[in-house]
């Protein structure tokens, strides 16, 4: 989802955010069945309606995150007028942070720090956004049924689950609040079908009268802090070199972008060289993000694999790069990923 990334609360922080290689031959099977038209059709509105709502309703509400044992919580206002919307998070636990998000240019203040970061991003990475739109390809990776209704945080919910139709995704199971379609709980499930990841509102009010002007106020707020803001410019990963010599079943690249060295983690004020490269594949649902940059002989210790709830990250080398991919993928996806990415020049 896009690393997630940077998903409200930082997972491993890769500023965003059990690795063994099972047989590329177990993956790599035919694509999965073409879903009929009446499926496209129903997922498809499920989709868009959870989409709209998210886009279209203002609130203001407490969610919480539990993942890999360990649970955090934020207060969250949304507001929308027309084309525009407005976020505030307010983290309640760990280092203390607000995030501001205006359509698409993002302010995270760090108070601990006296920083202000600004930067433009698509999306916090907020479980109400997991749906960005509806896609038809969607319905031929993932089957889709109702599973009944709950109430969450005092509110009607129908649960919608998406199952994956291969084992080279997670599955979800969806609350969507019963009047206007808005996610208000999520599970991610593992390929056996366990939960590995669940983020809900603990409290919600709909309609909340929340200021959008305000909101960018306090969001340009930033005297007292030193403000950073990270370059990040829009390329193709043919034109920096790379390509994957197997397209991964039903992943398609959506964005590449190349980052300011001092983004990449160097922690040298003013750093210079090349930052890292974040190439973006998405399959409706879910994305998987390649960083590519220059091996460090002192940064890149080993190759690790790693597993923080639904989010995996496996390193490794590759010639004189060093290759990091982080998605809320199995892991054995990823490794399709790392052995695909070749270097073309």
């Amino acid at each position: 989802m896009i690393l997630k990334n940077l998903r409200l609360f930082p997972l491993a922080l890769s500023a965003f955010l059990a690795m063994n290689c099972v047989a590329a031959q177990v993956l790599a099977a035919a694509a999965p069945p073409t879903a009929s038209p009446a499926e496209v059709r129903s997922l498809n509105d499920w989709l868009m309606r959870m989409h709209q709502a998210s886009v279209n309703q203002s609130y203001v509400g407490t969610f919480v995150v539990s993942a890999g044992g360990n649970m955090s919580s934020a207060k969250i206002w949304h507001v929308c007028e027309g084309t525009q919307q407005v976020e505030r998070v307010e983290t309640l636990t760990g280092a203390p942070r607000s995030i501001f998000r205006h359509n698409d240019q993002v302010t995270t203040f760090m108070p601990d720090h006296k920083v202000a970061r600004s930067e433009k991003r698509e999306s916090l990475g907020l479980f109400p956004q997991l749906f960005q739109s509806a896609d038809s390809r969607i319905a031929d990776f993932y089957k889709f049924r109702q599973d009944g209704m709950e109430r969450v945080a005092g509110l009607d919910a129908d649960i919608i689950m998406l199952v994956p139709r291969d084992r080279l995704r997670f599955g979800y199971r969806v609350w969507s609040e019963r009047k206007n379609g808005l996610i208000v709980r999520l599970q991610t499930l593992d390929t056996d079908g366990k939960v590995i990841e669940e983020a809900a509102f603990s409290e919600l009010q709909l309609d909340a009268p929340v200021s959008l002007s305000q909101l960018v106020q306090m969001m340009g707020k930033v005297q007292g802090y030193r403000l950073e803001k990270p370059a990040m410019v829009k390329t193709t990963a043919a034109a920096e070199g790379w390509a994957l010599k197997t397209p991964v079943s039903g992943f398609n690249p959506m964005n590449c972008y190349k980052r300011s060295a001092s983004v990449a983690g160097t922690g040298a004020k003013g750093a210079t060289g090349d930052g890292p490269l974040q190439w973006i594949f998405s399959d409706g649902l879910t994305s998987v993000s390649i960083f590519v940059e220059p091996f460090d002989r002192q940064r890149h210790v080993r190759e690790a694999a790693l597993s923080l709830g639904a989010t995996q990250t496996l390193t490794r080398q590759l010639h004189d790069h060093w290759i990091t991919l982080v998605g809320e993928v199995p892991v054995q996806t990823l490794q399709m990923f790392a052995n695909a990415l070749e270097r073309k020049k």
